[in-house]
C-alpha cells in the first residue's frame, strides 16, 4: 500500500498511471467496436453464403 501511495506522489507514477487508464479506456472501446462489427460482418457473410448457395442449387 505504501508503493501505490508513494507512486500517487511520484509525478512520473502518476503519469504512466494516467497512461495506462488511457489505454485501458482506448481498449475497452475499441473491443466495443470490434464486437459490432463482428456481429453485422456475421449477419452479412451469412447473407451471402445463403445466396450463393441458392443460385448453385437453382442450375
Amino acid at each position: 500500500m505504501k508503493t501505490l501511495v508513494k507512486t500517487f506522489k511520484n509525478k512520473v507514477g502518476a503519469t504512466a498511471i494516467e497512461y495506462g487508464l488511457i489505454a485501458a479506456l482506448i481498449s475497452v472501446v475499441i473491443i466495443g467496436g470490434v464486437t459490432s462489427v463482428g456481429g453485422n460482418l456475421k449477419t452479412t457473410f451469412s447473407s451471402i453464403s445463403t445466396a450463393i448457395s441458392e443460385a448453385n442449387s437453382a442450375g
